[in-house]
């Protein structure tokens, strides 16, 4: 996302002066210097474990029992704990006609050189931020999403924003429709939706979501249940199986889907199972960023899911150019909200759509964590001249939500 954003930064220097030529882009340098920079983190990541006295083996593991894993190796391994992080794998929903054309995110950076015209069906994260991706290196983005709008279980209102500031940016964005089937022609690849039209792309991307890697680990041998809601590996707060001595985290459990939240899952199996204390991860309030472009970053509750749950609900919210735009000329808009429990004052979420809103929200989640009040907020002496300043200087609610009782 960083280096396609570069795009906008070229773009926007002539209004703060500077005479830039013309740029170009090469695809293979990006992805050569993608593989270079993910080998150092591997090799970084893998001599840590190591240091630790981990023994790693890079091959394929299948549970024989409740102790033992055998490996490709035809290895055995014997042990008093297991531990499943096998995250997860793309889905590409239902089988149709010409599915053998379609490329996930995994092949994305692997492509030779730089589609000209990109289809991504998908209006989750993936399929947003490879639209931003591909048309910030100069791809044709058309994004096929079979809801009635993007980013499905967000706040309405950033579902909203990013919409309208994609398609401002060029991106197509159809709503309402699926993808049916792909012909390939000469070298190109035909689309056809459920809508009756059709679309002419060199690639095709399906990112509509993800699913638990858990086929063929040999977990119906010692009992380990699957979440039927959710297709993942059973687990308790403690992200114990049904089997006593199997633990599953991170996307195998299909909890919540983020690369800290795995993190700190394994980390609570370690306290627990080995540091001689216990210790639960709390889900809530975890804060999430979309890298979109624009970026979004949200903690908390969503207007929507604030009014379903108190009985009043104070809604802060702005959107507004910031300097960077009004000096560079780009007609972009910043959103700031605030969702606010209107009896105790607390701050039940915030939702940022904009430049930096990762970095943003990560700060504000501690507040909101920490159950903040806007009083708290207001009480915060603004630093100027940031964008971020609004969130405590909005002082006069843009709505306010009254029924008669809070949901059970």
């Amino acid at each position: 996302m960083i280096g396609s954003h570069v795009r906008h930064e070229i773009d926007d220097a002539a209004g703060f002066g500077w005479t830039i030529p013309e740029a170009t882009f090469n695809w293979a340098t990006m992805v050569a210097n993608k593989d270079k920079e993910i080998a150092r983190l591997e090799g970084l990541y893998a001599t840590n474990v190591e240091k630790a006295g981990v023994r790693i083996v890079k091959t394929r593991a299948v549970i024989e029992d409740a102790h033992t894993l055998r490996l490709a190796t035809g290895e055995t391994v014997t042990t008093k704990y297991i531990l499943i992080a096998t995250g997860g794998m793309p889905n590409h929903g239902p089988v149709i006609p010409g599915i053998e054309h379609v490329i996930s995110s995994n092949e994305a950076f692997h492509l030779t050189e730089l589609p000209r015209r990109v289809v991504i069906q998908g209006g989750g994260y993936i399929a947003l931020e490879f639209a931003g991706i591909f048309a910030g290196f100069g791809s044709d983005v058309t994004v096929v999403y079979r809801g009635d709008n993007i980013l499905r279980g967000f706040d309405e209102d950033v579902r909203a924003h990013v919409r309208a500031e994609m398609e401002m940016a060029g991106i197509t964005i159809l709503t309402g429709c699926t993808i049916t089937s792909i012909d390939k022609r000469n070298h190109d690849y035909i689309s056809h939706l459920s809508n009756g039209s059709s679309i002419a792309s060199s690639k095709v991307m399906f990112a509509i979501g993800r699913h638990p890697n858990i086929a063929n680990l040999g977990l119906e041998k010692v009992g380990v249940a699957i979440n039927p809601s959710n297709g993942g590996i059973a687990v308790d707060s403690f992200s114990k199986t049904s089997a006593p001595n199997i633990y599953a985290i991170g996307d195998v459990t299909h909890r919540t889907n983020l690369t800290p939240v795995a993190i700190r899952e394994g980390h609570a199996f370690a306290d627990t199972v080995f540091g001689k204390r216990t210790a639960e991860v709390d889900h809530s309030n975890i804060p999430t960023a979309v890298f979109s472009q624009p970026e979004v970053g949200t903690v908390g509750m969503t207007e929507q899911e604030a009014r379903a749950k108190f009985s009043h609900v104070d809604i802060y919210k702005t959107a507004f150019r910031p300097i960077k735009s009004t000096m560079s000329g780009r007609d972009t808009r910043v959103l700031m909200k605030l969702v606010v429990d209107g009896v105790t004052d607390r701050v039940l979420g915030c939702h940022i759509v904009g430049d930096g809103a990762a970095e943003t929200i990560q700060a504000v989640a501690i507040a909101v964590k920490m159950k903040a009040t806007k009083a708290d907020f207001d009480a915060t002496t603004a630093l100027h001249p940031t964008a971020a300043e609004e969130l405590v200087t909005m002082r006069t609610p843009t709505a306010r939500h009254v029924r008669e009782a809070a949901a059970e």
